[in-house]
């Protein structure tokens, strides 16, 4: 079955609607039988099941196929089908810098992107650091509206699992090569499993903080083999920033991709977006995304409850994020850890530094980094810049960075005058991009330091080499840059 064998819905900007053929169709229904929101869109992805549960699928969207890629497949004589399907940033090699846009050496990673107008004329969204729409790829497929409900996305990231807050399937460590192609890819199904989020929400508590606690109740292996829903009233509770803070750190929970099913408020946070819907089509979107949800009956493999009535903000204290507590919790013992646990916790114990028994509150902090693909949205710096206004980074934090998760961004937040009010606290004010995540761009943890970090990882080495990281959420992280040491940011709301 080839690519033609489907029909392509141009719906206002972008291509959306994948509509298999109809030799398709009853077979799909059938594997659909079971109601989840996963096997819903699946199966209208599923060009041929290949046995043993390996299927060929239809790929709506790709983060992938930057100049360099794409020129030496083009060179090769390799035909791509529909380049419009494709985007891509160099988010995480562009330096943050402020000087970026005045420093030539901070230039010359992005000049083949500035230089690959022959590929966008193609069809190919390719947006280099000086674009208003450039930023992390995790923050601008959504903001732009490239992501959008029922559709089958994939890259070569890790965390391409953020999309899924939208209600559509996206995994990363894909072969982007293989796509660019084809247009396809060859997945293994996996199972299905719904963590059903209750309770009531404390203050203090941001989506950060309900991952932390799932990731740390169920354990960093927990979603392995399968596709994991973000379902409960809490979740439903959550504004769409929100949801992809919970989406984004699926994968760190070993899951193939995480999942919130849309609703009324991933359609109005969709809504006007470039790439969404236009008018004329956006009634017939909202029709078919509405069909796309876990229906009463579903049936999942693994179903699993986490309840957040009393659960304090969360902050890690190890070497992943399964190693997170309470803001009034302590350190565990390794030698009173699950035996199988007990070697991690010993590592993490060596490394961090932190001792046993002792109290996380208070640590002290050398740095503070706010960004990532995590908490780097507009919604996120409004939160932050609510717990620094008229504060001071403490003395002790020799480095404090905001950093927004795109231009975009960045725009509104210089227009609500947010930046000034970090600036006036002691933070820099940097530019788009991954930065202190990840840091092939040069933005690194200096050797030796603590960060407090919003991040999603804290592997060792993660920020830096001889670095230790403190996950939390953002006002967690806000707050302990004004004390110089890990904070109850509840003190000052």
């Amino acid at each position: 079955m080839k690519r033609r064998d489907f029909v392509r819905t141009s719906v206002g900007a972008g291509f959306v609607l994948a509509i298999p053929h109809r030799d398709l169709f009853s077979r799909r229904q059938a594997r659909a039988s079971r109601g989840t929101m996963f096997d819903k869109i699946w199966d209208q992805h599923a060009i041929a099941d290949l046995g043993g549960d390996d299927y060929l699928l239809q790929v709506d969207r790709c983060i992938g196929g930057g100049p360099a890629q794409l020129r030496r497949m083009l060179a090769q004589g390799v035909e791509i089908a529909h380049p419009e399907l494709f985007f891509n940033v160099p988010d995480h090699s562009v330096s943050t810098d402020p000087s970026r846009y005045t420093d030539p050496e901070l230039r010359v990673i992005d000049e083949d992107y500035q230089g690959a107008d022959d590929l966008r004329a193609m069809g190919f969204n390719l947006w280099s650091q000086f674009d208003p729409r450039y930023g992390i790829q995790h923050i601008v497929g959504p903001e732009t509206g490239l992501s959008q409900p029922g559709m089958l996305l994939c890259a070569g990231d890790s965390h391409t699992c953020t999309h899924g807050a939208l209600g559509l399937i996206s995994w990363g460590g894909e072969d982007t090569d293989l796509v660019l192609r084809t247009g396809t890819v060859i997945r293994h199904r996996p199972l299905t499993m719904r963590v059903n989020v209750v309770g009531t929400l404390g203050r203090g508590l941001r989506a950060k903080d309900i991952i932390l606690k799932i990731i740390a109740d169920l354990g960093t292996d927990s979603g392995n083999g399968y596709a994991v829903e973000y379902a409960g009233p809490v979740v439903r509770a959550l504004p769409q920033e929100g949801r992809f803070s919970i989406c984004n750190l699926a994968v760190e929970m070993a899951s193939l991709t995480g999942m919130v099913a849309s609703d009324d408020t991933t359609y109005e946070w969709l809504r006007g977006r470039e790439y969404a819907p236009s008018e004329e089509y956006w009634d017939q979107a909202v029709a078919q995304w509405r069909e796309l949800h876990s229906d009463d009956d579903a049936v999942f493999d693994r179903e699993e409850t986490i309840d957040m009535t009393g659960v304090e903000p969360m902050v890690t204290w190890g070497i992943n994020p399964e190693h997170a507590i309470p803001i009034t919790g302590r350190v565990p013992d390794p030698d009173t850890a699950p035996a199988v646990k007990r070697e991690t916790y010993r590592q993490a114990i060596a490394y961090s530094g932190l001792r046993p028994g002792a109290p996380i509150l208070g640590t002290p902090v050398d740095e503070v980094f706010i960004g990532s693909c995590v908490e780097s949205r507009i919604s996120d710096l409004r939160a932050a810049a609510e717990i620094v206004r008229g504060r001071r980074v403490a003395s002790n934090v020799q480095a404090a960075w905001v950093v927004p998760g795109s231009n975009a961004t960045k725009r509104q937040a210089e227009a609500e005058g947010l930046h000034r009010i970090f600036l006036e606290a002691g933070f820099e004010w940097r530019e788009a991009g991954c930065s202190k995540c990840y840091g092939p761009n040069g933005d690194f943890v200096a050797p030796g330091r603590r960060s407090v970090s919003n991040s999603n990882r804290n592997y060792i080495g993660r920020q830096g080499r001889d670095t230790k990281t403190n996950l939390a959420s953002t006002t967690t992280c806000a707050a302990s840059a004004i004390e110089g040491r890990i904070a109850d940011v509840r003190r000052y709301l």
